[in-house]
């Protein structure tokens, strides 16, 4: 079994990184524009949890995307 090298081990943890981190500021702008944001509120109200709750799903998919690129990149190399 062929043990990855350094260098797409540096591109699965960036891409995850930048994947994360883009897919909760994504959450967070859609969490803004429907009214639900996380950081306005004061306190643990629903609207607060809702607009936590869409950066938890954007960090997700965030992460999620960025590993369907690494799978597509690996693909199209093979």
């Amino acid at each position: 079994m062929n043990r990855p090298g350094t260098r797409e081990l540096l591109a699965e943890g960036v891409s995850d990184a930048l994947g994360f981190v883009v897919g909760g500021l994504a959450g967070w702008a859609l969490g803004q524009w429907l009214g639900f944001d996380f950081f306005a509120e004061p306190g643990y109200t629903p609207r607060a949890m809702a607009g936590l709750a869409l950066i938890a799903l954007g960090c997700g998919g965030g992460k999620w995307a960025a590993l369907r690129w690494r799978r597509g990149r690996a693909a199209s190399r093979k």
